[in-house]
């Protein structure tokens, strides 16, 4: 085995230190996500739910799943599943606030027609060819 292989055989393993003060802020980002549930905050429960998610998210791919280490590639692998999942949450969420909105079809009866079928020639009628 070559020095350029064992260069890139290199695999980081995160200390133990630092292990235990990611379990703890995703223990401490779960018991927030529980207390914050339990508070009235109208439009913006979904949202301080989604951004403790996307923190807690964060530190389980940067730091368990070693995306911190890895190539720019992986990163940028990464950067746009985010961004995907970003475009899919936005339509969703444009969907559900218009969920409101009704549409109130006018009958046939009330809707007033484009000119006079009274004046149309009858020589410009054709009858359907047999």
């Amino acid at each position: 085995m070559d020095t350029n292989a064992k260069a890139h055989s290199h695999v980081h393993i995160p200390t133990v230190r630092i292990l235990v003060l990611v379990f703890v802020a995703l223990i401490a980002g779960t018991a927030i996500t529980a207390e914050v549930a339990t508070i009235n905050l109208g439009e913006w429960n979904i949202v301080v739910a989604m951004a403790i998610a996307c923190t807690k998210a964060t530190l389980v791919a940067w730091v368990f799943m070693g995306v911190r280490f890895t190539s720019q590639l992986t990163k940028l692998f990464c950067v746009a599943g985010l961004v995907f999942l970003s475009i899919l949450l936005l339509i969703t969420f444009s969907d559900y606030s218009t969920r409101g909105w009704t549409y109130h079809a006018k009958t046939w009866s009330t809707n007033k027609s484009e000119g006079d079928s009274k004046t149309w020639p009858a020589d410009k009628i054709t009858s359907p060819a047999k």
